[in-house]
């Protein structure tokens, strides 16, 4: 009979976040394709589609980043909203209650993205490493894939 044993022993290692300005150097080139792109396919002027659209991509890249990151992340998304989403293009302005508003969004989303790829992370090193908690761990005998009960 053939017997299935996983050849990794002891805890997987917490992914490192990714450096902050490769996540800057992502939010810029994604943020600038994205505005592009709802500008030729819905017309300019779509500052709410626009909105929503740089804040699904702050969570996203918030997903591998450091919460240093974050900020920087929500200024860039912010720069492209309102220099490229909104006429006229190509020149930034100030509305104080409009841009406040827009950069606690993006911010928001950008830290929240964050702080659920580290729960998540927590979440799985924590079922690691408690009996009982899913696998072995390293701290007895066992624990492989079938031996499992549902969790319901």
């Amino acid at each position: 009979m053939i017997e299935w044993v996983s050849r990794r022993t002891g805890a997987r290692p917490v992914p490192e976040p990714m450096a902050t300005s490769l996540v800057w150097a992502a939010a810029s080139g994604c943020a600038l394709v994205l505005v592009g792109s709802l500008n030729a396919l819905v017309g300019p002027g779509r500052a709410s589609l626009a909105l929503i659209a740089l804040s699904l991509l702050a969570a996203v890249l918030g997903l591998r980043a450091h919460f240093a990151a974050a900020p920087g992340t929500a200024v860039l998304c912010w720069l492209f909203l309102n220099g490229f989403a909104i006429p006229p293009a190509g020149t930034l302005t100030w509305a104080g209650h409009r841009d406040t508003f827009w950069l606690t969004c993006l911010l928001a989303a950008a830290l929240l993205g964050t702080t659920l790829a580290r729960l998540r992370q927590a979440h799985a090193a924590y079922r690691r490493v408690t009996p009982g908690g899913g696998g072995s761990g390293g701290l007895g005998a066992g624990g492989g894939a079938g031996e499992r009960e549902p969790r319901g």
